[in-house]
């Protein structure tokens, strides 16, 4: 029979102490465990909730100026907005020729507009354009598919769930981009974008256009007109590699519509050029719809009656793609 022997309050104290220290140690080590599982475990970035702000992001052109309005609700997609060929060293034109900003506020998508690429084509050169005294070759494309989702996954937007629009020039590189780049975009829009480069003249009509936007050397880009850099970039050439995107594809008649009102020399001087321009793109637009056609890739095609080369149609389209552009992003 064992008869328990009272404790003296000395022993009793040491093993309060003993006990103590065993549930203070593993306190500590529960604390110690929690903090490395947390420190382990990958940093989950967010888009800001709405806002805007300017940006500078390295690239091999030096720092490269971008515009951004944040989703609005955090979300990880973005819109690429590409400008036209003379596109400023300032802002982005899609931030004060149209209301974009306002049309996508209250969207839960990323608006991205880089700043500056006149008459580059949002493309890699081969050299520096040698007519202008251009100090740095164009990189465009690396920018637009490395440096800068490189940068924007660091605030939360995602790699992999982007569309991409422009107008003119910028339909033209929206197209391609897409086109080589599938695991970047999900959606493509071109306005008025220039989309069957290989058609009669228009190599040459590019190399004018180079040179009075900036006085560029298109050989210093995709090298002489029987380069395969042309074939490359050429949105009817590479349309093949378009199926399964989800596209928008607008141009005008190039008649005068609602937006032109001319009352100046100057005025009607613009108006007929944009006439001009806009009856190209419908042509080149035109050729881009039977290839896609043809190859049974669906698209969003648009096709007024009326409209010129200029920015209040490019707007109103912007706005007409917008559901669009949503529902794929999923960023209602």
């Amino acid at each position: 029979m064992c008869i328990s022997r009272p404790q003296t309050p000395n022993r009793l104290l040491q093993r309060l102490l003993t006990v103590t220290a065993s549930l203070l140690a593993c306190v500590m080590l529960a604390g110690i465990s929690g903090q490395a599982t947390a420190g382990a475990a990958p940093l989950a970035h967010r888009a800001p909730w709405g806002g805007y702000e300017e940006v500078w992001v390295p690239s091999e052109m030096g720092p490269i100026k971008v515009q951004i309005q944040w989703a609005s609700r955090g979300g990880n997609a973005a819109l690429y907005l590409l400008d036209g060929l003379r596109a400023r060293n300032d802002r982005n034109a899609w931030t004060f020729e149209t209301n974009a900003l306002d049309q996508f506020r209250n969207d839960n998508v990323t608006l991205v507009m880089p700043v500056g690429g006149e008459s580059s084509f949002y493309t890699d050169w081969m050299a520096p354009s040698n007519f202008n005294g251009q100090q740095t070759t164009y990189k465009w494309e690396t920018f637009l598919t490395r440096d800068l989702p490189n940068y924007l996954e660091t605030r939360g937007v995602s790699r992999h769930n982007n569309g991409v629009l422009g107008l003119s020039m910028g339909g033209s590189a929206a197209m391609t981009l897409a086109a080589h780049h599938r695991d970047q975009f999900k959606f493509a829009g071109s306005l008025s974008g220039y989309l069957n480069l290989s058609a009669p003249g228009m190599r040459e009509a590019i190399r004018v256009s180079m040179l009075d936007a900036g006085r560029y050397n298109v050989d210093s880009m995709w090298g002489p007109p029987w380069s395969p850099l042309w074939l490359r970039n050429d949105p009817f050439v590479v349309a093949p590699q378009l199926a399964g995107l989800s596209l928008y594809v607008y141009a005008a008649s190039g008649l005068p519509g609602p937006f032109d009102q001319p009352n100046a020399p100057i005025e009607y001087f613009n108006t007929a050029t944009g006439m001009g321009l806009e009856a190209l793109a419908l042509a080149n637009t035109r050729a881009f719809e039977f290839k896609l056609n043809s190859l049974g890739i669906p698209a969003t095609f648009s096709f007024p009656a009326h409209g010129t080369h200029s920015w209040p149609y490019w707007s109103a389209e912007l706005w007409k793609a917008r559901p669009q552009i949503l529902n794929t992003l999923n960023a209602w």
